[in-house]
């Protein structure tokens, strides 16, 4: 009897410690899986994050792009009416022709000095929209009166020696002693543009990139005009305003250098064209159309970075 009571004893002390046992394990398990989870919980924290590369856009593509460009230019011009008002007249010349002065090509066209001597073109232009670019503009264009030629005249003139050149409704400028009439230091054109790009050919390090648009802006001509021997007027003045529609091609090459060529078409009114040293009441006023042609070299970049 004492002999089972031992046996028992021994069995219920052994079902301690197995439990004990259990217990424990079931401890140690727990905890190597919690570190397990806690490990890799941090090494997900860990894995650094990487960025989204962005491609660099197209030349002449992409809003925030921008581009600078100075040329050169040749301009016609239409036949116009020029209406003359001061003391003492007050007429019309009809269908007066008028050409452009080009300069001789030279060194004048490359030092700065002399820039304004040619007929040039400057273009600040900034993408506001994708393919969408805003563009200020300076076209720097000369424009004079062809001296020999006889034009219809209509009005009056109180002076009798100048009345007296007006023969049969017409008058003959060939002896400058009627009128001269140029705007050479420069029928300047200052105007603001819209213009839609759009890429034709794109191969490495080379794109051609077509562009079409409108623009609008004021005429601020230094007019040279002596009118019945009057003292010269010579002086920069907001004259009028003009109009146009252009269209170009862009080649750009090493991503940034680009060559451009462009025609335009546009109109010209003028009313207040100073035309003796009085500022009143003495001016002219004519309005014509006009077409240029015009080719130079720019740089385009842009304003955001790209990998």
């Amino acid at each position: 009897m004492q002999i089972r009571f031992l046996q028992l004893r021994r069995m219920l002390k052994m079902k301690k410690i197995l439990a004990v046992g259990l217990m424990m394990s079931g401890f140690v398990f727990g905890q190597v899986k919690k570190d397990t989870l806690e490990e890799k919980e941090y090494k997900l924290e860990a894995t650094p994050y990487k960025a989204e590369k962005k491609e660099k856009p197209l030349p002449l593509s992409k809003k925030g792009q921008v581009f600078v460009f100075y040329g050169w230019n040749r301009a016609a011009y239409s036949n116009s009416d020029i209406h003359f008002s001061g003391n003492g007249y007050d007429f019309q010349l009809n269908n007066v022709s008028a050409k452009d002065r080009p300069t001789k090509f030279g060194i004048v066209y490359f030092d700065p000095s002399w820039f304004t001597v040619t007929q040039y073109n400057f273009r600040l232009g900034y993408f506001i929209k994708d393919n969408l670019a805003l563009v200020l503009g300076i076209d720097h264009m000369k424009y004079v009166m062809n001296q020999d030629q006889t034009v219809g005249f209509s009005g009056n003139i109180s002076d009798p020696k100048y009345a007296a050149m007006v023969q049969n409704g017409q008058v003959n400028l060939a002896d400058e002693k009627f009128l001269t009439f140029e705007h050479t230091d420069g029928l300047n054109y200052e105007n603001v543009g819209l213009e839609k790009y759009k890429n034709l050919v794109h191969k490495k390090n080379i794109d051609l990139v077509w562009s079409y648009g409108a623009g609008i802006g004021f005429m601020f001509p230094k007019s040279n005009v002596k009118l019945f021997g009057n003292e010269r007027s010579d002086r920069f003045h907001v004259a009028g305003m003009g109009t146009d529609l252009r269209s170009s091609l862009n080649l750009v090459f090493w991503k940034n250098w680009m060559l451009r060529a462009e025609v335009k078409a546009g109109y010209i009114n003028m009313w207040d064209i100073k035309t003796t040293l009085n500022n009143k009441p003495d001016k002219a006023r004519q309005d014509f159309v006009f077409g240029q042609v015009l080719a130079g070299i720019g740089y385009t970049f842009n304003t955001k970075k790209y990998n």
